[in-house]
């Protein structure tokens, strides 16, 4: 134990006294306290801390207080390690449901520290008759302190203390948003097979020198969504399921929570450097919309889409590309979702601590016309993405309305067969591996170095539907990119590469192969005769599962996924479905298309359960549900560069973020970003 923690501990201990003698007053309740912490929530002042933040990294304090009946709170004060945090203590009413009247929220905004340790948090509330309440919390802080840029291991959780030769100038971080290890081996098995028990072949990803197991809890669950999944590698922090970039607070206003600055923020405001955002999604959605927005309610299009915007000389966001074009269409045009009721306006002390534009309700705003205004050049399509110039630094790309398509069906386009990328408006989308090699054209152009998140987001989405094939090939998809940054890190060796999901989806696993050829399947499923004939004679365990054979296509895909023993997929977070083995033609309708409901996105099948119905093979599931579920199950990430090393062992999530910016935080001293607009009131804790 260090001394840091004997001294929490000992300060804690009295802190409770202090805290039950005040009880004793009928003193006002403070219900919550915000950084998390099991000090206050279970009175354990020991790690491992919920909250840990990097040295100079900036957070919010929070404090919810209910007075007694017929008072109100008169003021709130915070203390750090008994020393009272200056700065101006918001208080505001508390608007959820079920709090004692006169429950306020206490904020102190854009809070740092650069002493490396356990801290003790405390905060007093005194009510108008003068009562006061004193309740308690903890965090940590994690940073740099040793010569040469080296970390002091701090408490079980800390950093490693390795002291390396050189940094990471660029950090590309790659999620598989819900891929398991499962997903990774049924991927290898399609791309490269297996023959008398050895793999042909090993992805990219599986190339990396270095792998650990990630857990991936929520604050508030043992099952994470994709939003505090990938938020914890952008924080260092856990948050609440739906939420991002904030913790939970108690006011219905879903921009006004306590912040955690990003990593793209931290990045770009110490060290000049630049980030991007890549995914197949929306750009909107939840893993994107981790490294650039401060969000309760990941479904906050609008808002989500302007803050990259409006913010961006806080986060240094300068290359996104995904789709989500309707977000950025004036409301009015065809496709466009824009909407005041999930747009945003921020708090005055909210601006004001951080630094950032207050926002506005503008569901009329052209978004692309602001970023062309803004020096950026916009692609709309995967021709208009090869055309960018060299000398672009800004770039915009939105590819789809919504989600873009499937890697299934944007081969099946390229190839001659565009029948479900043309239904959907948009035949002509880039792959994963093309917007990230143009994502590293643009970004490498910072001398100071990036850093850059690509998501393949429909492992996840086709994982919940069930639909095997095309998960498998946006696996294949995401590895491609993987072995673009690869070879960028070859010529630039000062490059990290880290590899991980923020989550598994649906419980996958490989059952076994096919004991029939497509031929026999195919009549099989035409049968109506149920499992019968498509689960007895069909799934093969064991030594029947034998070795299924795919051949690769000149353009790295397979030919056909609808080969004879096929390899065969089970879920173990299901919902009910029918089952045939075989691929299916159309992917399921996506609701956040804006148009799925008319022709001829609405002759999709709706979801599981309409669709491979002639076979009449019923697989119950475990799930009251329509679609398949997260598990609570750990995950693999591997890395290659500087720090790769620390990738190793089982880990939190809430680890990555701290090994990444151990290998950043090993080069010199950081340079002056460009460009940079910045109001930091910024306490310093350096005592």
């Amino acid at each position: 134990m260090t001394k840091a923690m004997k001294g929490l501990r000992l300060a804690a201990g009295a802190g409770l006294l202090a805290a039950a003698a005040s009880a004793a007053l009928a003193a006002p309740a403070v219900t919550r306290l915000t950084p998390p912490s099991n000090l206050f929530t279970e009175n354990d002042p020991n790690p491992p801390y919920v909250s840990r933040f990097l040295v100079g990294q900036r957070f919010d304090l929070q404090a919810t207080v209910s007075p007694d009946a017929g008072q109100a709170i008169a003021s709130v004060r915070f203390r750090i390690d008994g020393a009272e945090v200056p700065g101006t203590v918001t208080l505001t009413p508390a608007t959820v449901k079920g709090l004692p009247a006169g429950a306020t929220v206490a904020t102190l905004r854009a809070v740092s520290s650069e002493l490396p340790g356990a801290h003790l948090l405390e905060v007093e509330a005194v009510q108008g008759d003068g009562q006061a309440a004193v309740r308690q919390g903890n965090f940590e802080i994690v940073g740099p302190v040793l010569p040469g840029g080296g970390f002091q291991p701090i408490g079980a959780t800390g950093p490693s203390n390795v002291v390396g030769q050189g940094g990471a100038k660029n950090v590309i971080l790659f999620i598989g948003d819900g891929m398991g290890i499962a997903h990774r081996t049924a991927a290898r098995l399609m791309k490269y097979g297996a023959a008398q028990g050895k793999s042909r072949g090993l992805l990219a990803m599986d190339q990396l020198p270095y792998t650990g197991i990630v857990i991936t809890h929520s604050l508030n669950s043992i099952v994470t969504d994709s939003s505090p999944g990938a938020a914890c590698y952008a924080t260092g922090n856990k948050s609440n399921n739906n939420q991002q970039g904030v913790f939970p607070d108690d006011t219905t206003d879903n921009f006004d929570n306590p912040r955690v600055e990003l990593i793209t923020e931290y990045l770009w405001r110490t060290r000049g450097k630049t980030s991007g955002i890549v995914t197949t999604s929306d750009v909107f959605d939840a893993t994107p919309g981790s490294y650039g927005s401060h969000t309760q309610s990941r479904g906050s299009g609008t808002g989500i889409v302007d803050q990259y915007f409006d913010e961006r000389n806080s986060n240094g966001i300068r290359v996104l590309m995904g789709g989500g074009r309707k977000w950025y269409l004036p409301a009015g045009t065809p496709g466009s979702q824009r909407s005041a009721s999930n747009d945003y306006v921020l708090p005055a002390d909210l601006t004001a601590g951080w630094g950032v534009p207050a926002g506005t309700l503008d569901a009329g705003r052209d978004l692309i016309a602001d970023h062309l205004a803004d020096g950026w050049t916009y692609a709309a399509s995967a021709s208009e993405l090869s055309a960018v110039g060299d000398g672009t630094e800004r770039l915009l790309g939105l590819f789809a309305l919504s989600n873009m398509n499937i890697a299934l069906d944007k081969v099946a386009g390229r190839r001659g067969d565009a029948s479900v990328v043309s239904d959907y408006g948009f035949p002509d989308q880039p792959m994963l591996d093309e917007m990230t090699g143009k994502a590293l054209d643009v970004l490498s152009r910072n001398d100071n170095g990036f850093f850059l998140m690509v998501e393949a987001a429909s492992i996840d989405k086709q994982a919940h539907n069930m639909d095997t094939e095309r998960w498998v090939l946006d696996t294949i998809e995401f590895d491609r990119a993987i072995e673009v940054a690869r070879r960028f890190q070859a010529e630039h060796p000062e490059t990290l590469i880290v590899v991980t999901a923020d989550h598994e989806c649906a419980g996958v696993n490989i059952i076994g192969g096919s004991r029939v050829t497509n031929a026999d399947l195919v009549s099989r499923a035409a049968s109506g005769l149920g499992a019968e004939k498509l689960r007895r004679d069909v799934v093969g365990t064991y030594e029947a599962a034998g070795f299924p054979r795919y051949t690769l296509a000149d353009d790295g895909y397979p030919v056909t996924t609808d080969v004879d023993n096929r390899m065969l997929i089970g879920y173990a977070a299901n919902a009910d479905r029918y089952e045939d083995w075989l691929t299916n033609a159309k992917p399921l309708r996506d609701s956040q298309q804006p148009f799925n409901n008319q022709a001829p996105l609405n002759t999709y099948p709706g979801g599981p359960l309409a669709r491979d119905t002639a076979g009449n093979f019923l697989v119950t599931g475990h799930l009251n549900d329509s679609v398949a579920a997260h598990t609570a199950s750990d995950i693999p990430v591997s890395a290659s560069g500087p720090g790769a090393e620390r990738f190793t062992g089982v880990m939190d999530n809430t680890d990555i973020f701290f090994k990444m910016m151990e290998s950043v935080l090993k080069t010199g001293a950081p340079p002056a970003p460009r460009q940079q607009v910045i109001r930091e009131r910024g306490l310093k804790l350096n005592r």
